[in-house]
């Protein structure tokens, strides 16, 4: 079967979020009108999201690189490259509003923790820049509510870092579940299974040297240093802590399950989900659980997910499959899809894998091989200001996706619960405490307002 490749112009569904034209900017679509950006977050990750920006689009700067770990200012090499590029070498600064106050800055790529994307997405929104945020976008569903009023207010691109949605085989897998060769969908599993070890509580310390750490802890509850939380050189294990992340659910698996909801044509939230599980691998006690199993109820399929970090023969794409011509080991992938039809059975592999379809005995009958799809993505950001149109990684569909996430972990918060969810007032009309559970904490003077 043939790659097709086309843009994807997604629709903005249930919340009724309405874009496109509506966008005021200043750039009016040509190449050469320069934008400039600031990075919010300078960890491996977030380096590599902005000089991809830089490299997949023309004309554009960077002028911020900004984090409260003083430490991350000690990149020459890389700030040698930008300054040899534009003639001017980025600011480090502690402090993101300095950038957004800057009215040269037209957008911001946020790629801190997850308790502060939505925050700093609304603040660079209020201040009129435009915005690439970092997966999972969102650390509640109150969040979401607040990231797609903000976007509609400000009339600014806001593109979520789920780059599956700007790859061609995710477009393709979608076409041809909707052409009906599978058959009629019954069922969807996802996978995110991952290594891991056991995790071991250390002391709480002094802040490290460089580092603001109220600023870092920014909405959340204020605690001390300690270093499960927190690393200076690395990513940290903020994920193993409510406050901060959803554990591994909204790491790599926010990634398979929106490729999924992807291909399955943006279905809307889900009536119900069922979740069990805990520190059943390594009997840790962190508090994000090694293992989640999860099953989610929508109108016309079930979708369930097995995520966890204690399986260690599970193996993730590597390069030549993401970037090369390699199948993946199905049955060993740590993070595929597996569509289920009357008539079919479609393997999907996030992040360039692609899709491969199966009858009886392993024949396979249709294929679309992928490439990684951040640098589609990145290009679909700068093109969407320049373009004034709505963005792959929509807010809507971004807030939908993290949902799954988010009632996932509520359930197995409230005690391994079945909760049932009005997808009309985004709240469950089962369980009293669950709705606790809707809205995360915010420390004055770390707040949307």
């Amino acid at each position: 079967m043939q790659r097709r490749n086309f843009i994807s112009h997604v629709a903005l569904g249930a919340m009724g979020v309405s874009l496109g034209s509506s966008f005021i900017t200043k750039k009016t679509g040509g190449s050469n009108d320069k934008i400039v950006l600031a990075l919010i977050g300078c960890g491996g990750r977030g380096r590599d999201v902005l000089s991809g920006i830089v490299k997949e689009n023309e004309n554009v700067e960077v002028k911020y690189l900004c984090d409260v770990n003083e430490t991350l200012a000690a990149i020459p090499a890389e700030i040698e490259a930008y300054a040899k590029k534009q003639g001017y070498a980025p600011k480090f600064i502690t402090d993101m509003r300095r950038a957004f106050d800057d009215k040269d800055v037209d957008a911001a790529v946020i790629c801190t923790p997850e308790h502060w994307h939505v925050l700093a997405s609304v603040w660079a929104l209020q201040a009129g820049k435009h915005v690439y945020v970092e997966k999972n976008p969102t650390l509640s569903i109150w969040e979401g509510q607040q990231l797609i009023a903000a976007t509609k207010k400000y009339k600014k691109v806001l593109q979520i870092g789920f780059q599956n949605r700007s790859a061609p085989y995710a477009f393709s897998a979608r076409d041809y579940i909707k052409s009906g060769k599978l058959g009629s969908i019954v069922h969807v599993k996802c996978y995110n299974l991952l290594g891991g070890s056991k995790w071991m509580p250390e002391p709480d310390t002094a802040v490290p040297a460089g580092l603001n750490w109220d600023a870092w802890q920014g909405p959340a509850k204020s605690v001390p240093y300690n270093p499960n939380r927190h690393s200076m050189t690395g990513r940290g294990g903020w994920l193993d802590f409510w406050s901060y992340g959803g554990g591994a659910l909204s790491d790599d698996a926010s990634h398979v399950m929106d490729l999924a909801r992807l291909a399955m044509g943006d279905p809307g939230h889900p009536a119900s989900v069922y979740c069990t599980g805990g520190n059943v691998g390594f009997h840790s006690q962190k508090e994000t659980p090694e293992f989640l199993n999860i099953t989610y109820q929508f109108p016309n399929f079930s979708m369930t997910c097995e995520s966890g970090s204690c399986t260690p023969y599970m193996t993730k794409e590597g390069r030549e499959v993401r970037y090369g011509s390699k199948w993946p080991y199905w049955p060993q992938n740590s993070t595929r899809i597996e569509i289920y039809g009357t008539e079919r059975i479609m393997y999907l592999g996030r992040h360039g894998v692609g899709w491969q379809v199966m009858e009886v005995d392993g024949k396979i009958v249709d294929m679309d091989k992928g490439y990684f799809p951040d640098k589609f993505h990145q290009k679909d950001f700068i093109d969407s200001i320049r373009l004034s149109k709505a963005p792959n990684g929509d807010v809507t569909q971004g807030h939908l996706s993290a949902s799954l996430v988010h009632l996932a972990d509520i359930a197995y918060r409230v005690g391994n619960q079945y909760l049932e969810f009005n997808a009309t007032t985004e709240r469950f009309t089962n369980n009293k405490a669950a709705n606790t559970f809707l809205k995360g904490h915010y420390r004055s003077p770390y707040i949307i307002s």
